[in-house]
Parts: C-alpha cells; structure tokens; sequence
C-alpha cells in the first residue's frame, strides 16, 4: 500500500450546549470517539460529520440549539443531533429534515452507532497508538471538571429549577 492509499482518519466535529450535565455527556461521547480512532475538529470545514448536542430547558436555548444545528447543515451538511432537545425530534425534523440522527440525552452509543453509520473508523485503528487519558477527553480547563451524580431525576419537587429537563430523561 503506498502513502496515498494509506486510509485517512475519521474526523468528527462537536458543539456542545446547554448545562453541566450536558457536557459530561458531550465527554463521554467525545472519549468513546477517541478511544475509536476519530479526530476531533474544530471547524465544520475539516468534519466528516458534525454532532451537537443541544439543550432543551428554555425557549432561548431551544432557538439557540436550533439555529446552531441549521448552521452546521449550511457549513457540513451532515448532522447528528443529541441532547435534551432531542426528545424532541419532531420539532428538529420539522426545522431541519436533513438531520442524520436525532437521540436524547444520555444516549451515548446511539450517537456512536450514528457517527459510525456516516464516517466508519478505521479498521486498522490502533487503541495503543492513539491513547486517551485516564480521565477521558475533559471540555473544562485542567483545574476542574464537573460530576454528574444523577443521570435524571422522575421526582417534581416545586423548588427544583430544572424539573421539567430532568423529567423529560
């Protein structure tokens, strides 16, 4: 096999929206992709496929998710949506039907099993080449990092500021 037959590596693009919770989604999406041989990429441009995972808690970040998820079509053309807006997937069909794959939150292989549906890995990939820390891909600066100690609540306490999210999962 020369140098120009030498199979390139899938890369994926990632926005990630909305709370903590949602970004320790969005790692643990990012280190499984890692762990398969993907590249993350920064510009849409340089992306075999774009995923964003949105945020569903108010009118604002539904827009927001929205109109993000449209700019990604017009800039890649190939999208997957996850997230907590993508409970809502009729809504996202009706704004942008060229959507690839809409999943909801926590959903994490069901985003991998579509990424791999568009751009397979690398059959030739090798995990002990292409390491992943310990800890996994981190989206926060290397002093912290968020903890996610429930996946969902199905309680309605009235107190609670995000009790319409956490019953949607």
């Amino acid at each position: 096999m020369s140098t120009t037959d030498t199979p390139t590596t899938p890369k994926v693009g990632f926005v990630s929206l909305g709370c903590p919770k949602a970004l320790v989604d969005s790692e643990r999406i990012l280190t499984q992709l890692r762990m398969e041989g993907y590249e993350v990429v920064p510009t849409y441009q340089d992306a075999d496929v774009v995923v964003v995972n949105t945020c569903g808690f108010i009118d604002s970040a539904k827009a927001e998710s929205l109109e993000v998820i449209g700019e990604a079509i017009k800039e890649n053309g190939k999208v997957i949506v996850t997230g907590c807006m993508g409970v809502e997937e009729g809504n996202i069909r009706d704004v942008h039907p060229s959507v690839l794959a809409v999943t909801g939150p926590q959903q994490y292989e069901q985003v991998v099993s579509a990424v791999h549906e568009v751009v397979p890995p690398r059959q030739d990939h090798n995990p002990l080449i292409d390491l992943v820390p310990p800890q996994g891909v981190k989206l926060t600066p290397r002093h912290y990092a968020y903890l996610k100690i429930s996946e969902g609540c199905n309680h309605s306490c009235s107190f609670c500021i995000i009790r319409r999210c956490a019953a949607s999962w």
